[in-house]
């Protein structure tokens, strides 16, 4: 009986050992980015995440609402935290660098489109999404989202649901420029609740608003009367988001 024996590797075959060896130590990267962002970012709240199109340009009228939105919110002592890169996340930062408060930006490497903007008192570049899921999330006393693509979707629906689900504190969820929302609101009610998807009460977890003013007091009164400070509970939370 003859002897069988393994076959040889091929290249891609070792290139591909390399890769699964070098994938655990891949999390001591990621340790080491969670921990350089939380302890850039743990003084800054109370603070806003704003979210919206990279593709909006300085003369549309959504770069500048968000530029007046974020200039407000800065003024008022708010924290401002963008994506970091072009488009809305630009004017997000652009409008709170004047301000009071600091204007933050969490850049993340892509291959193409983003590139970290000039308007940032703090800006982290992150080589992974998630990680900077979390940081959008974990200090955010409130999200303002403004027109945008399947990014700006992303946020928004991880936000909701995290909120739904009690992993993380409810907080403001507001959607600027009602009639660009329109649309998704209507699908929200009519499809995805009228079929049991969701329940009606998850639609409270969302706000329409269009006047930049009525934004800032939109959170204001939320936080009247049980303050920006997290409880010990919810700070148990958020390290498990």
């Amino acid at each position: 009986m003859a002897t069988r024996k393994l076959p040889h590797m091929t290249t891609a075959e070792i290139l591909h050992s390399d890769v699964d060896a070098n994938e655990s130590w891949h999390a001591f990267e990621i340790m080491s980015e969670y921990v350089g962002a939380t302890e850039k970012l743990k003084k800054i709240t109370p603070a806003v995440s704003i979210f919206g199109s990279a593709r909006t340009k300085p003369d549309h009228k959504y770069y500048k609402l968000t530029e007046k939105i974020a200039r407000l919110l800065s003024d008022s002592g708010f924290t401002v935290i963008s994506g970091g890169g072009p488009g809305i996340m630009e004017a997000a930062n652009k409008g709170a660098l004047p301000g009071v408060g600091p204007s933050v930006g969490l850049n993340i490497e892509l291959p193409f489109e983003q590139s970290g903007n000039g308007y940032q008192d703090i800006g982290i570049t992150f080589k992974t999404f998630f990680l900077r899921k979390v940081m959008f999330v974990k200090y955010a006393s409130a999200y303002v989202v403004m027109p945008g693509g399947f990014g700006t979707l992303d946020e928004l629906m991880e936000a909701i649901t995290l909120v739904q689900t009690g992993k993380t504190r409810k907080i403001p969820i507001i959607l600027v420029c009602s009639a660009y929302w329109a649309g998704l609101l209507d699908w929200l009610k009519n499809t995805l609740i009228a079929e049991g998807m969701a329940s009606s009460e998850d639609m409270d977890l969302i706000q329409v608003i269009d006047e930049p003013k009525d934004v800032v007091a939109a959170i204001f009164k939320y936080y009247e009367s049980k303050g920006f400070n997290l409880s010990p509970e919810e700070k148990k939370n958020q390290l498990f988001l």
